[in-house]
């Protein structure tokens, strides 16, 4: 089981190159010496000898030794490293914006402006823990999303370059060199992308096991139409993204799930990737989580019955928190009717419908200016919602996965009409916190009376504390009983 928080034990990860051990993929990258190339733990080669090899956590800091990425098994490929996700500290809010395009979109001074810090101690926070600056990391997510592009589109590569947010073709060209040890065009000529079709398909790596079946079905039974739809296999949505909006149809019986991206901005394809990889908890270590939980009693069948089982994630935390305040005190398919109709009146159509998705739900601005009235609730919790609205709108209030999230789940408590379980529920899926448990809610209880256990919000929330730090994914075990 992956162990490596702040320093990597070269023993501890030798021997998981030894055993080519998938699970260990994205928490580190193994650098060989000899052939100047970094490969993911599992990569099929030839094992190299001890003395040639070094470790780094990040892709971008074996790069910045003047190692190139294996073509063999794609170490910039591989699921995210776990850590990041569940940690809450400046290191890892700044390791999720940095995924999410920001530094592209803001530069440095964006991304400490975020955090609270000033430049000059990002840069050294980083550098202490991973190896590299923000800039470098940034490079790293540029040249992977250059790939993508390259290889799934016939996009001219001039516009490949500056949709991947590359400053100039030189700059472009040399990143793919240094990475890739090969030229844009060689990329291309190696890779025919397939006809236009207006989508970019990429693949979507995860650790197993992967239970998709019942991450299908959580998501299904809440999808709002318009803005989601599922079909079979096939789950869509719309995204608000910075340039514009997008769609994405993720195939979720495939292995590893594919994900088609339909955008106005070709330059948001990164933040859409990482988004939909937080909505299906992609970057998730299974084995660690199964550890914790399995000592427990009461939880040990049902985590051997789905050990495979995700916390969904959500891409937009303005929607969520609307719909988590639309369902209190209503069953989720009353939530569900709730949100269309506000879709129905408010959402903003999409240039580009695809599969069902015709709208991107309504914008914050937009809900703020709404009366209180509008909504079918009570009066002081439709107030509630507008106010909280307006806090979003003016970027008091900010729901992504760089946010504080201890402050985020204050902020809002303190805000009236919203409680414990809205913003517990906010948390858990709109900023990915691993270790949430809402012992008030419903279906907790008739889990847990159902299991033969104390249904008590006090006795569930004592049992709770043996489950940090994966709260989250028992919450989501017990909600999978019912």
């Amino acid at each position: 089981m992956p162990a490596t928080p702040s320093t990597l034990d070269f023993d501890h990860c030798y021997r998981a190159i030894e055993s080519r051990d998938r699970r260990f993929d994205g928490w580190f990258v193994t650098a060989v010496r000899t052939t100047g190339i970094y490969c993911r733990p599992s990569c099929p080669a030839i094992t190299p000898k001890r003395k040639n090899v070094e470790f780094f956590r990040a892709a971008a800091t074996a790069q910045a030794h003047g190692y190139r990425a294996c073509k063999r098994c794609r170490p910039d490929a591989s699921p995210g490293s776990p850590e990041w996700n569940a940690r809450a500290d400046v290191v890892a809010r700044a390791m999720r914006l940095i995924a999410d395009g920001l530094v592209d979109r803001e530069g440095v001074g964006g991304l400490a402006a975020r955090l609270g810090y000033s430049e000059r101690q990002v840069h050294r926070l980083l550098v202490a823990e991973v190896g590299s600056g923000p800039l470098a990391l940034a490079r790293a997510q540029r040249a992977q999303t250059a790939r993508i592009l390259i290889e799934t589109t016939s996009m001219a590569i001039t516009d490949v370059a500056f949709a991947a947010g590359f400053r100039s073709v030189r700059q472009f060209n040399e990143t793919i060199g240094d990475v890739y040890a090969t030229s844009p065009s060689a990329m291309r000529a190696a890779k025919a992308p397939p006809p236009g079709s207006g989508r970019i398909t990429v693949r979507l790596a995860c650790r197993e096991p992967f239970d998709a079946s019942h991450l299908l079905a959580f998501l299904a039974v809440r999808a709002v139409p318009d803005v989601e739809h599922v079909a079979g296999s096939v789950y869509s949505r719309s995204l608000r993204l910075a340039g514009g909006n997008g769609v994405i149809v993720v195939d979720l019986g495939n292995s590893p799930v594919t994900c088609a991206l339909v955008l106005d901005d070709l330059a948001d394809v990164q933040a859409a990737v990482q988004r939909t990889r937080r909505l299906l908890d992609l970057d998730c270590d299974p084995a660690s989580v199964n550890d914790v939980l399995a000592r427990d009693e009461m939880l040990a069948p049902l985590v051997a019955a789905r050990p495979g089982l995700r916390a969904p994630g959500h891409p937009d935390g303005t929607e969520l928190l609307v719909r988590a305040v639309l369902g209190q005190q209503v069953t989720v398919a009353g939530a569900r009717t709730l949100a269309r109709r506000l879709v129905d009146a408010h959402g903003e159509a999409l240039a580009r419908p695809v599969d069902g998705v015709t709208h991107a739900f309504p914008a914050a601005a937009t809900m703020a200016a709404l009366s209180p009235e509008h909504f079918a609730m009570p009066r002081a919790r439709g107030a509630a919602l507008v106010g909280a609205c307006r806090r979003l709108a003016d970027g008091v209030i900010v729901l992504d996965a760089g946010s504080d999230r201890a402050e985020a789940i204050a902020t809002l408590q303190a805000l009236p009409g919203l409680g414990p379980w809205t913003a517990g529920y906010v948390a858990m899926r709109a900023l990915g916190d691993p270790d949430v448990f809402l012992p008030t809610d419903v279906g907790v209880r008739n889990a847990l009376r159902g299991l033969g256990v104390d249904s008590s919000a006090q006795a569930a929330a004592a049992a709770a504390e043996g489950w940090r730090p994966w709260r989250s994914y028992a919450l989501h075990h017990l909600w999978a009983s019912l």
